[in-house]
């Protein structure tokens, strides 16, 4: 494999001729907790689990490179890669981040100003005038989902990445949405990238992972240290997983986004479907229905979609953000900036373009005929 082969060659060869003692063309999962010394003061980088192992060490050197980073950092989960990143400041920092935002972010953000001391300025996306005006004396970062989540709402990364540079202080952008196979933040001028990995990048709803990939050799050393500190490390089993599953990421997001794309065309068009959020690329989309009293009956009515919670596998899902992703925030902060009572989030998965909007158009149908409403 070459420097310069495209994403989809090197995802597939994730892992290949790494192991050079047997040629296992898969990535061994090495289990040890433990690493054996030979003498005194030797050190080849792996000495205890949490510290280094093998196999965690390809997936890692796997996502800088996707990522065009430096260093990558594999974590338990998606909010334990948040927790990593937030791990460098120091009491009463200020942060600047997306209004639209994850509602586990923002659970652990109430958390943080809590017992930390921090502080956070919600910004809505749009006048990058006023997200300076925004920066503080004690301003440390701006963490920015990039599409947001669930409203899909995108910014342009290097006008942010411009003002951070000015200001000195980090840009650190979560980019799940949209995966290092639409989008590289740090090519863009961001300092951190974020994942939850149990999404896009694992991609069948079965492993919980995140990932932090970073430039810059002080905030590399820094993650390093508090990455084996803290030590919510992904598990050698879970790494292999995760290196399994981004073999087929360019695959999978190519079909994700086909057919986002035809089942965003058909929602707009439908009179029980007021609004249709879709940030152009990627398999995420949200769309508001006309009454709030459909929304059960509607879900119960799904037969291919799954009502769950999480998004980015192969299979479709239907989230109900108030519910579920973010019932932690406020209903009247979920309201000023345009998350109703009305609006569903759906991951559109890799089935066939037809059944998911057949789907679709059933459960719509189901409920008009229940009475519940009507055309």
């Amino acid at each position: 494999m070459t420097d310069s082969c495209r994403k989809e060659t090197f995802l597939v060869q994730i892992g290949n001729r790494k192991e050079e003692h047997f040629r296992a063309v898969s990535t061994p999962i090495y289990f040890s907790t433990a690493f054996r010394h030979e003498e005194i003061g030797l050190q080849d980088g792996y000495d205890y689990i949490r510290t280094g192992n093998p196999t965690r060490d390809v997936l890692e050197k796997a996502v800088a490179e996707l990522e065009s980073g430096e260093k990558a950092f594999a974590t338990s989960s998606g909010m334990a890669a948040v927790q990593l990143v937030f791990a460098l400041f120091e009491e009463g920092s200020h942060f600047i981040a997306s209004r639209d935002i994850y509602g586990g972010n923002y659970r652990l953000f109430e958390v943080f100003e809590k017992k930390y001391n921090f502080s956070f300025t919600y910004w809505d996306g749009k006048d990058y005038e006023e997200l300076e005006t925004f920066i503080q004396d004690n301003t440390k970062a701006i963490f920015i989902e990039s599409p947001t989540n669930p409203l899909m709402q995108t910014v342009d990364l290097r006008k942010i990445s411009v003002i951070t540079k000015r200001h000195e202080i980090l840009h650190i952008v979560d980019n799940t949405l949209y995966t290092p196979y639409i989008q590289r933040p740090l090519e863009e001028g961001a300092d951190i990238v974020v994942h939850s990995a149990t999404k896009y990048l694992a991609g069948h709803n079965d492993l919980l992972a995140g990932v932090v990939i970073s430039k810059g050799k002080t905030v590399n050393e820094e993650f390093a240290f508090l990455h084996n500190s803290i030590g919510a490390v992904l598990s050698p089993y879970d790494c292999f997983s995760l290196i399994r599953g981004m073999k087929t990421l360019a695959l999978r997001m190519r079909q994700h986004e086909n057919n986002a794309k035809r089942v965003v065309e058909y929602l707009r068009t439908h009179p029980l479907v007021t609004d249709v959020y879709y940030p152009g690329r990627s398999g995420m989309l949200s769309f508001e229905i006309i009454d709030e009293a459909l929304v059960s009956p509607f879900l119960k009515a799904l037969k291919l979609f799954t009502f769950a919670e999480s998004l980015g596998g192969v299979e479709s899902f239907l989230t109900y953000p108030i519910t579920q992703t973010h019932m932690d925030i406020p209903k009247e902060v979920r309201e000023s900036y345009g998350l109703s009572n009305c609006l569903l989030r759906a991951s559109v998965g890799i089935e066939h373009e037809d059944d998911i909007i057949a789907d679709l158009e059933q459960a719509f149908e189901a409920i008009t005929q229940l009475g519940v409403a009507k055309f």
